[in-house]
């Protein structure tokens, strides 16, 4: 039963909206550490993802939790779970 448990979880990111790239779609900006291969310095790094917004409830700036899901579009594989915090104006 563990197994099953463990399969059935979906990955959830937290992240920063970058734009609105049309009706019920965002782009949201993951940062994350990596260490240099050779050098072992830690490098930063940014992964853009796109988004599904349902109630066209983010904006530009705000703090984000994100969940993946099935293909929604061409480029759309997750979808927003809820705005953890508003942006800053």
């Amino acid at each position: 039963m563990e197994n099953l448990e463990k399969r059935t979880q979906r990955k959830t990111l937290v992240g920063v909206v970058e734009s609105r790239s049309g009706n019920k779609s965002i782009k949201v900006v993951f940062f994350y550490k990596k260490p240099h291969t050779l050098f072992k310095k830690e490098i930063k790094r940014k992964t853009v993802l796109h988004a599904h917004d349902e109630e066209n409830a983010c904006s530009v700036g705000d703090k984000v939790e994100i969940m993946s899901t099935r293909p929604l579009s061409h480029l759309k594989r997750w979808r927003v779970v809820r705005v953890l915090e508003k942006a800053q104006l």
